[in-house]
């Protein structure tokens, strides 16, 4: 049976929902593999032309809301400086650069380097072969505006309807709990949501606005999985939606557990020198900072995820 045409705009800047589901049974991808697919998504999305609007990765698939710039909108010196990066040459031929320039425009591109990426990730660790993901990935175009944030909340309140948190922002996996767990580390979220009623540019009161449309809608019950409680967002009413620094520190407080080392810059990168042989890898170390908490950073945990 053919393949139903994908539906694609390469001739402006497209919203597109995509949504692509593992083939094995159960909830297979554990903390750490999430994490790894979360890896993925950031490196793939600073080399493709693409804006992040949102994500949530669960147990057995994910997704991924995206804005895909077409080549008419892309620079060639952009291409080469992303081509050099990816590759770490100096030099691109024309024909080359005009070939990586449409494949870095490509939605079908994009989501194969991170699913393949994944893939192999997923098959050595487990020791297996043979297909992960299910069909190919299904995909549909968005407007900007209201259509938007709507699909936003339905994807970031993928963990509170599967139980697995009351809030949103307590599962570190989705773009609500990226935003507050890690203040949007890396900018790899946008929030240009192309709401023109919010009137509104500072991106911390985006956030809020967007995190009280999330509860609201959160909080009806379509029988569908669980809902926010009531009590939970009659709360929130009352904060206006604002998270207390308390807050923030509490959903940050990861880093007080997940790194494998916690202090100044240079208190870590002394103990990096002392212990770095145990890592098993020569690569350069990320030392990062505890966004909320001058002065502190933290290196990531000896796994490699």
């Amino acid at each position: 049976m053919p393949r139903i045409a994908r539906f694609l705009k390469e001739d402006e800047p497209t919203v597109y929902h995509v949504i692509s589901r593992t083939a094995l049974d159960g909830l297979p991808f554990k903390d750490e593999d999430k994490e790894y697919l979360l890896k993925l998504i950031k490196k793939w999305s600073k080399i493709f032309f693409v804006d992040v609007l949102g994500f949530a990765i669960m147990g057995n698939h994910f997704h991924l809301v995206i804005r895909m710039y077409p080549e008419c909108e892309v620079s060639d010196e952009d291409v080469r400086k992303r081509y050099e990066k990816l590759y770490n040459l100096k030099q691109v031929g024309l024909a080359e650069l005009k070939r990586f320039k449409k494949k870095l425009c490509s939605l079908s591109w994009y989501v194969k380097e991170i699913k393949q990426g994944f893939s192999r990730y997923f098959n050595k660790k487990y020791g297996r072969r043979g297909t992960l993901w299910g069909e190919r990935f299904k995909s549909l175009i968005v407007e900007d505006g209201l259509t938007l944030i709507n699909l936003l909340a339905y994807v970031d309140l993928n963990p509170v309807r599967a139980g697995i948190v009351k809030r949103p922002e307590e599962y570190r996996w989705c773009s609500l709990g990226y935003h507050v767990q890690s203040g949007n580390r890396d900018d790899l979220l946008s929030v240009d949501f192309g709401m023109k009623e919010w009137n509104e540019s500072d991106e911390e009161e985006i956030v809020r606005k967007y995190r009280e449309y999330v509860y609201e809608v959160g909080a009806i019950d379509r029988g569908k999985g669980a809902v926010i409680d009531e009590e939970i967002v009659k709360e929130e009413r009352k904060k206006g939606f604002r998270l207390r620094k308390s807050e923030i520190f509490r959903y940050r407080c990861r880093y007080f557990t997940d790194a494998g080392v916690l202090g100044s810059k240079r208190f870590v990168r002394e103990v990096f020198e002392e212990i770095k042989g145990l890592l098993g890898s020569k690569r350069e170390r990320q030392f990062v900072r505890v966004i909320g908490d001058a002065g502190v950073y933290s290196l990531k945990r000896l796994q490699n995820v």
